[in-house]
């Protein structure tokens, strides 16, 4: 048994592991063997002919069936997995799928209120920043420059806005614990077939001397 937080990790974990094993198996040098034979006696009919083997890339290259077999257990894990995790989210008090995805909103949505509260409305002078057209001495029309009093001035209510980001986010915070009550209480019926913190090689290679054994 482990509790949800740890089965979410054992997800990552079990993803982690099938990447690797599944880049053995995508490496070609991994699951052929190329023999070249140098056809010296072609040449010199004293000299036999030499034949290279082309090197693996993976040092399990001499247990590929293995290692598609290993990939289609941990995939059996991964279902067994997901199936138990289902079975302990059906239990729980709030749907955390759910959830998860309205708090990230509620966040985004509390920051635009935030950011808007810290508007603020404003009056400057910027010197230069106006314009229109006279008439000159001669009568002909010009252009001119002058200042230009600019005033900013926001169009919402800041106390109503800064209450609804408040709101939301209390509201974030109180899901975020309940979540992280059921990551933590919730127990999954699911045991990892090796250590969390065991390494790939580690992983891999019990499952080949098992499946020597069998």
């Amino acid at each position: 048994m482990m509790n949800l937080k740890d089965a979410f990790r054992a997800q990552n974990k079990l993803q982690a592991v099938m990447d690797e094993a599944r880049a053995i198996l995508e490496d070609r040098d991994n699951v052929l063997k190329v023999a070249t034979t140098h056809l010296r006696s072609k040449v010199m009919p004293d000299e036999p002919d030499a034949v290279l083997v082309s090197a693996p890339s993976s040092e399990y290259a001499d247990h590929i069936n293995e290692v598609a077999a290993f990939l289609m257990e941990m995939l059996a894990q991964r279902e067994r997995l997901s199936a138990a995790i289902h079975a302990a989210k059906a239990s729980l008090p709030i749907d955390m799928d759910s959830e998860t995805g309205l708090n990230r909103a509620r966040q985004t949505l509390a920051d635009t209120f935030r950011r808007m509260s810290a508007l603020r409305s404003s009056e400057v002078i910027v010197d230069g920043g106006g314009s229109g057209y006279r008439f000159n001495s001669d009568g002909n029309q010009v252009s001119y420059r002058c200042g230009a009093k600019r005033v900013t001035t926001i169009n919402f209510n800041r106390t109503r806005v800064r209450g609804m980001a408040t709101e939301l986010g209390h509201k974030s915070d109180e899901v975020s614990a309940a979540m992280d009550r059921c990551l933590v209480n919730t127990q999954v019926d699911y045991r990892l077939p090796f250590e969390m913190n065991d390494s790939f090689d580690v992983i891999l290679s019990d499952f080949i001397e098992k499946q020597s054994r069998e």
